[in-house]
């Protein structure tokens, strides 16, 4: 790859225009906007349909693909964090907890 000061001693127009298509590391590109459809495996997930996000089954909440962590193989379903799968696959347990049985 040419340096775009190298570029500028020959010809500085075409150093301009280099410049414009180089990003810096830091840059990411702009997400894909929309809900992703995923198929949720052991471990992993599969993105069927490319989007940004996938939206919580207990709150609603999107979750941005690079922050999933937490899903249901079984239910095929995503939550934003651990407590919206104990709603999820234990209701009755949180309630005991918060009533102090």
């Amino acid at each position: 790859m040419l340096a775009a000061g190298a570029s500028a001693l020959g010809n500085p127009g075409k150093a301009a225009a280099l410049e414009a298509f180089v990003l810096n590391r830091s840059d990411r590109p702009s997400p894909m906007a929309g809900e992703a459809e995923v198929k949720y495996l052991d471990g992993d997930f599969r993105v069927v349909r490319p989007g940004a996000f996938v939206r919580c089954a207990v709150t609603g909440i999107a979750i941005p693909l690079e922050e999933l962590k937490y899903w249901s193989v079984e239910l095929q379903e995503a939550y934003v964090n651990p407590d919206a799968v104990l709603k999820r696959h234990f209701p009755s347990a949180r309630r005991r907890t918060r009533e102090g049985r």
